[in-house]
C-alpha cells in the first residue's frame, strides 16, 4: 500500500504541483484548500503524513496543527512556511509540527524530509508492539526512554515532537561524543542540507529551551565549525 499524504495549501498552483510530484513518487495524495478542508480530511481519513501551509484563509496551518496534536492525532506534520525568522519557525514546532520548510523549496528537499517522517513514524509504529523494551538512557538528570519515546529531566517530563526527541536520543545515545551537521543531518532527516541550512541549529536551540524550561544546565554544547554533543553538566 502506498504511503498516502495529506497536502493542505490555499495557492492552487503549489497544492497542484506537490500533488503531481508526490505521486510520481509513488504516494496517495490528498489536496486541500484550507485549514477548514484539512482538519475535515485528517479527522475523517487516515493518513501517514501531512503537508501543511501555514499562511491559508479562516483557519491556518498552525491552528490546524494545534487542533489535531488537541485531539490526540500524532501524524507527522511538515509546516511549509515564507516566513524565514526563527520565532516564526519556533512558533510551528510549538503548535506540534514535527518539520518546517520555508518558501521557497527544492523539491528533493521536501521530499527527503517527507520520506524522514514517514519512515520514523513507520519504526516508531512498530516499536509500539515490542515485548522487549529497551533500557531507558541516562545522563545526569536526564532520562530517555526510546520505547516510550518520552524524555524527562528530574521529574519533568519534556513535551517533544518526534524530531526533538529522535535528535535528543541521537545526542544522548552518543553523550561525548561530538556529531557533525552532515552526520546528524542524515541520520534525523536522512539527507544533508549543506553547511548553509538553519534548520538543525533551530532544532538544538528549541531543545535547549525546553530542558532550561524543565530546570536542566547546560547539557547540549556547541563545537564550533563541527557540530553538537551531549555532555554531563
Amino acid at each position: 500500500m502506498p504511503n498516502r499524504v495529506l497536502i493542505a495549501d490555499d495557492d492552487r498552483a503549489i497544492r497542484e504541483s506537490l500533488a503531481r510530484a508526490l505521486e510520481l513518487e509513488g504516494y496517495d495524495v490528498v489536496a486541500a484548500a484550507d485549514g477548514v478542508e484539512a482538519l475535515t480530511r485528517a479527522r475523517r481519513d487516515s493518513f501517514h503524513a501531512l503537508v501543511v501551509d501555514v499562511m491559508m484563509p479562516h483557519v491556518d496551518g498552525l491552528a490546524v496543527c494545534r487542533v489535531l496534536r488537541a485531539e490526540g492525532d500524532r501524524t507527522p506534520v511538515l509546516m511549509l512556511t515564507a516566513r524565514v525568522e526563527t520565532p516564526d519557525r519556533v512558533a510551528g514546532l510549538d503548535a506540534g509540527a514535527d518539520d518546517y520548510l520555508p518558501k521557497p523549496f527544492e523539491l528533493d528537499e521536501l521530499l527527503a524530509r517527507l520520506r524522514a517522517l514517514v519512515r520514523r513514524a513507520t519504526l516508531a509504529s512498530a516499536g509500539d508492539g515490542l515485548e522487549q523494551a529497551e533500557a531507558v538512557l541516562q545522563i545526569a538528570e536526564l532520562r530517555v526512554d526510546p520505547t516510550a519515546r518520552c524524555a524527562w529531566w528530574a521529574d519533568a517530563e519534556l513535551q517533544l515532537t518526534r524530531t526533538e526527541f529522535d535528535l535528543l536520543e541521537l545526542m544522548v545515545r552518543n553523550a561525548g561524543i561530538v556529531l557533525d551537521h552532515s552526520t546528524i543531518y542524515r541520520r534525523i532527516w536522512g539527507y544533508d542540507f549543506g553547511p548553509d541550512s538553519k534548520n538543525l541549529a533551530v532544532y538544538i536551540g528549541y531543545l535547549r529551551r525546553k530542558l532550561a524550561d524543565a530546570g536542566a544546565p547546560h547539557v547540549i554544547h556547541t563545537v564550533r565549525g563541527v557540530g553538537y554533543t551531549v555532555r554531563r553538566p
